[in-house]
């Protein structure tokens, strides 16, 4: 048994390495904004369009941005997140002007950038990068919103409980007539005694 423990160890150690292999990447360049022209003024039904872009996608440490645009009327200028909230274009960290400006992104974090015409960047033209080291969790994808729930009908009222009716009083009993059994049994005992009273008197006569 002691002699397999090397092997053991062996097995979960090359498990290890290919398990982080697979988890990480080259480095890669993004395109901003999708294409190749990606770095202009959004339209105006989807001024969001370049934020959206960025929340969809995983940056890390030692990826590249790529911004391609006309470097006669625009720009790239990496600022502060207060200057990027209010588009302020004259307090930019770094500046840049090539036709197609490649960055380096070599620290993990939030990086800002935004157009060198303040309009563009009134307009949309703006865009924050979420840098995140290799060994970091995906972040989750942005969720969207669900529909409120519709308000459920109030229960209705039950109906009031009726009044029971008021119990009927029994009728009385009737009294059961007399069968005529009865009534003939009753004659002929009242016939007999008369009939033998009779026979008494006639027999005190003869006497």
């Amino acid at each position: 048994m002691a002699s397999l423990n090397p092997v053991f160890f062996l097995v979960f150690l090359l498990l290890t390495t290919f398990y982080h292999l697979g988890e990480g990447r080259a480095p890669h360049t993004f395109l901003v904004g999708g294409s190749d022209d990606g770095w202009k003024v959004p339209e105006s039904s989807n001024k969001t369009r370049l934020i959206h872009w960025a929340e969809t996608q995983r940056f890390l440490v030692g990826d590249s941005l790529e911004f391609n645009y006309d470097n006669k009327t625009d720009s790239v200028l990496q600022v502060t997140k207060e200057n990027y909230e209010k588009c302020i274009t004259k307090e930019a960290s770094k500046t840049y002007t090539a036709t197609q400006t490649i960055l380096k992104l070599n620290d993990s974090g939030p990086h800002y950038f935004i157009s060198g015409d303040q309009g563009n960047c009134a307009n949309g033209e703006k865009l924050i990068v979420v840098v995140q080291s290799p060994d970091h969790p995906p972040m989750p994808k942005p969720v969207p919103p669900t529909a409120p729930p519709t308000p459920s009908k109030p229960p209705t009222s039950p109906a009031p409980p009726t009044s029971p009716a008021p119990p009927t009083s029994p009728a009385p009993p009737t009294s059961p007539a007399p069968t005529p059994a009865n009534n003939t049994a009753v004659g002929l005992v009242a016939g007999s005694g008369i009939f033998w009273t009779f026979i008494a008197v006639i027999g005190l006569a003869w006497a």
